[in-house]
């Protein structure tokens, strides 16, 4: 009785182990990706967990396994706001919902833009399902948005990625400039609806010319300006 309850024991702390150092992986991969990319050497998320390599690769075989993991939330998040979209009685209200949802986890997650814009590979079977299920819904919503009347009849789903798109720019170049984010992400809303625009737009960003974040020829990174 003492030796299998020894051993359960045991076993158990394996788990709690294990289920531990999954979560500081995880949270180690969100931290170095937000700072270096998804990109970012593999080791130097190990390290950042205070694991080794084995660990690592025995809880996340490959880099897309890592990256997957460590965006599950933001990404079930994503499918959930589609879903919810879909079945609004306003498909106008569940448009602009999608996007601003998409848009605020850009935003807060400074890896997710690169992490949502590589979630579905060409590798796997299954992603690609699951990508050509999304770009299905996507149409019905912007072809139920036209027939309301609310979204402009010349909207193409393709549309929609270039704004994404446009926003992972943004946030990239002006990570602490929430701002800006939600005034594009306005902008952009009001340039999708077919009738001129009622509502004001968010406060405008501080940012000035003199502050565009560009990268001089001598190297390095300069800080935006702001008024």
């Amino acid at each position: 009785m003492t030796t299998r309850s020894s051993r359960n024991t045991a076993r158990d702390t394996v788990r709690s182990d294990a289920r531990r150092n999954r979560e500081r992986l995880l949270a180690a991969a969100r931290a170095v990706f937000a700072e270096h990319g998804i990109d970012a050497p593999m080791a130097t998320v190990a390290r950042r967990a205070g694991v080794g390599a084995a660990t690592l690769y025995r809880h996340f075989p490959t880099r897309e396994a890592l990256v997957r993991g460590a965006f599950a939330r933001q990404m079930e998040t994503c499918g959930r706001a589609l879903g919810d979209a879909l079945a609004a009685d306003d498909p106008w209200t569940g448009l602009t919902h999608l996007v601003e949802t998409v848009c605020a986890l850009q935003r807060e997650e400074r890896g997710f833009p690169a992490a949502f814009l590589d979630a579905f590979p060409e590798t796997r079977e299954e992603h690609a399902r699951s990508r050509e299920q999304a770009e299905r819904d996507v149409t019905a919503l912007v072809r139920r948005a036209q027939e309301s009347g609310a979204l402009r009849p010349d909207f193409h789903p393709s549309d929609l990625v270039v704004a994404l798109v446009a926003h992972c720019g943004l946030v990239a170049a002006l990570p602490d400039d929430p701002r800006a984010s939600r005034r594009l992400v306005a902008y952009l809303l009001q340039s999708f609806r077919a009738a001129p625009p009622t509502a004001p737009l968010p406060p405008p960003s501080g940012l000035t010319l003199r502050g565009l974040p560009l990268t001089p020829e001598g190297g390095g990174s300069r800080t935006p300006r702001r008024s």
